[in-house]
């Protein structure tokens, strides 16, 4: 007798998404289990006896585990639904045979570090806010960067309904500047440049946690070792 799970985390471990983003696709109607639509991600069910679909395509087995470092170029949009002809970050892994997704996103014109997998309990554990995890942004603007610009960048911004401060910012040359966060709300660095009243030029992401993106060429990606998994929380 095969003992029931919740349906998000069976779809989590199969490699469908992120736990979170597993409930995302069930709230919006998009997994069925025996032919019936679920809404419900705390919905018991058994893998081997329950036909379990997510978008039409049926969930078989737990997949091998896999991890990889992307150094995503722009252009490319952090999805698993096509809209249009737009390309997706998983469109360069066509030579994978297992269902991947990224863990958490960057915006379509941003490019850096990704973290790319089919391990959706790896994927909560590094999104999840009690993970506490800074990012690291390289940052190209037009203007030269004065005392002015990085005194209003560290005040933050406000989005969707709070303060965002970074953690740190550092000026590296005339018209480049590191910005560390911590939060991850959607394009809050970008947001943050330009409250401060710079022009971006470039907007890379070159570190999570204790991981850095290091010399991949951009569009490029490599299997992530133990010791990559492990810097990601130091």
């Amino acid at each position: 007798m095969s003992t029931l799970q919740r349906l998000s985390k069976v779809l989590a471990a199969a490699g469908v998404a992120s736990r979170r983003a597993c409930e995302e696709l069930i709230f919006e109607g998009r997994v069925t289990v025996n032919g019936r639509v679920i809404y419900v991600p705390q919905t018991p069910v058994s893998l081997p006896n329950d036909q379990i679909t997510v978008n039409g395509q049926q969930i078989y087995s737990v997949q091998k585990k896999v991890y990889y470092i992307l150094n995503k170029p722009s252009g490319v949009t952090c999805s698993q639904k096509r809209i249009g002809r737009k390309r997706l970050v998983t469109d360069l892994f066509t030579d994978q045979p297992e269902r991947l997704f990224t863990v958490g996103r960057l915006d379509r014109d941003t490019t850096g570090l990704l973290i790319v997998t089919n391990d959706g309990h790896f994927a909560q554990k590094v999104i999840h806010p009690s993970a506490n995890i800074t990012k690291e942004y390289l940052i190209k603007v037009r203007q030269e960067i004065t005392h002015e610009h990085l005194v209003a960048l560290s005040k933050g911004v406000f989005i969707e309904g709070s303060w965002v401060k970074p953690v740190k910012v550092t000026k590296m040359r005339k018209g480049t500047l590191k910005i560390a966060v911590k939060e991850g709300k959607k394009r809050e660095v970008r947001l943050m440049v330009s409250e401060a009243g710079l022009d971006l030029i470039e907007l890379s992401r070159i570190r999570i946690g204790g991981l850095i993106l290091g010399p991949l060429p951009e569009g490029m990606y490599r299997e992530m070792t133990e010791k990559d998994k492990e810097a990601i929380f130091h």
